[in-house]
């Protein structure tokens, strides 16, 4: 759970808010559900990537957060 909440979760987050309000400036002619159909599915797919590309990462994290508690 760690590893999910660690990158991919606020990356994703960022991306929606990011992609929402691109569109929203400057694509208003798009409806409104579509809009936010492709602000999730941006988010979606950097969620996705980012779990996978960031596996190594998080190992880092966890071996640290091991020393500490010891």
């Amino acid at each position: 759970m760690k590893r999910l909440v660690l990158f991919p979760l606020p990356i994703a987050i960022i991306v929606y808010l990011m992609a929402s309000w691109w569109l929203n400036k400057y694509y208003t002619d798009i409806e409104l559900n579509m809009r936010t159909y492709l602000a999730i599915g941006a988010a979606l797919v950097s969620g996705v990537i980012s779990y996978f590309l960031f596996t190594n990462d998080t190992d880092k994290f966890n071996s640290t957060d091991e020393k500490r508690k010891k």
